[in-house]
């Protein structure tokens, strides 16, 4: 079967909610980074067999396949489909793994996957804010099928957080020194420059804009918790954003045609789910699975990616799977830089790539929490 490459990997700056890049277009945010994956591999837009991104809550300027539309106002053919994923917080992740199973098929060769999300426009839960003008609650209630397996309870990333911090014994104080940690390391790969070949400037937005400089225990401890006798406070939490990021895929073929030069090679890809009460809780099996099916181990992994939608999770994960968490989010994860839904998955992968080259080691592992309970994995190797 043939290999599926990674080509190049580029990202908007990430911006905090209501900040510089609050007032785009998220068809123009994704149009940013698919026309700077054109420019910078000069490929003919032709050669692009689709286009596959990921967004959540796609209503209102998210709605009617921002794919398709993100790659119309690039100002790139006509002819080039597009297609919106949504696996939650890894519909952009996943979306990497559909063109990577599009190119290793052979029935395509050449793919734009990526995501784009603007939660300044488009709060989180919108489209369930939506539906309850329709009379519809949430997803789930009056579904029989739902109730008789799961019954009334409450389906709350938030109260997933706080159940996996109780369950694995992480006390605020853990989690804070963690989200405290990620501030530090974002900050510090911003100050060399680690991030500057990744991130496309936007305007004269060059720059993410989570990281907070100062940030204390001392202060994060004067936080109030999100819910009474809960660990969790926003400090420990993943921070609302906005911004989007895109990868080029192609095979063997497409790298011929189009003379391009691949920088790694998606090694292994797979997704897996846990109780979708728990939610948060599936990369744990899913790194499981995904060693065992791919006949590695985790020692052989030199840099991991694991998104911080609460400190709990990458914790409690540490603690089942044993990772060593100097390999873990060496730059920061979205504590400090921030978690904009449908584009954190591409985001991820390509600051994983970019510091996999910075360091020059061979393998690289991707993980993420998703809705539903459920975690995408994917393994690269640098070339």
């Amino acid at each position: 079967m043939p290999d599926a490459y990674i080509i190049d990997a580029v990202r908007t700056p990430i911006c905090r909610r209501r900040g510089s890049l609050a007032q785009e277009h998220p068809a123009d945010l994704g149009a940013h980074v698919i026309k700077a994956l054109v420019d910078r591999n000069d490929i003919d837009p032709l050669g692009v067999d689709d286009v596959v991104f990921g967004c959540v809550d796609t209503i209102g300027p998210q709605a009617g396949d921002i794919a398709r539309t993100c790659w119309l106002a690039a100002g790139l053919p006509h002819e080039i489909p597009g297609v919106t994923v949504d696996r939650q917080c890894g519909s952009s992740q996943q979306a990497v793994h559909f063109a990577a199973q599009a190119v290793m098929s052979g029935t395509s060769d050449m793919i734009v996957a990526g995501g784009v999300q603007n939660m300044t426009q488009i709060p989180i839960a919108s489209a369930m804010t939506c539906a309850k003008e329709l009379g519809f609650t949430d997803p789930f209630s009056g579904s029989k099928g739902w109730k008789a397996r799961y019954g009334d309870k409450l389906v709350s990333q938030f109260q997933s957080a706080e159940m996996i911090a109780h369950r694995w014994e992480l006390s605020r104080e853990d989690m804070e020194k963690f989200a405290l940690d990620s501030h530090t390391r974002a900050l510090a790969a911003i100050d060399g420059g680690y991030f500057d070949r990744e991130i496309v400037p936007y305007g004269e937005v060059t720059a993410d804009e989570g990281p907070r400089r100062g940030t204390t225990l001392e202060k994060m401890a004067t936080l109030n918790v999100l819910a009474e006798g809960g660990r969790l406070t926003a400090a420990v939490a993943s921070q609302i954003s906005d911004g989007s990021a895109a990868l080029l895929i192609a095979n063997e073929d497409a790298v011929k045609r189009h003379n391009l030069k691949p920088r790694a090679r998606i090694h292994h890809i797979s997704c897996r789910g846990d109780d979708p009460i728990w939610m948060l809780t599936a990369p744990i099996p899913a790194t499981k699975y995904a060693m065992e099916k791919s006949g590695m181990k985790l020692e052989d992994i030199d840099l991991i990616e694991i998104n911080e939608a609460f400190a709990s999770v990458v914790l409690a994960w540490q603690k089942d799977t044993g990772a060593d968490l100097a390999k873990v989010n060496v730059n920061g994860g979205a504590i400090a830089l921030g978690h904009p839904l449908g584009a954190t998955g591409a985001r991820l992968m390509t600051t994983l790539l970019h510091e996999m080259e910075r360091r020059e080691v061979r393998y690289g592992m991707q993980t993420m929490c998703e809705g539903g309970g459920q975690a995408n994995v994917t393994i690269i190797e640098r070339l």
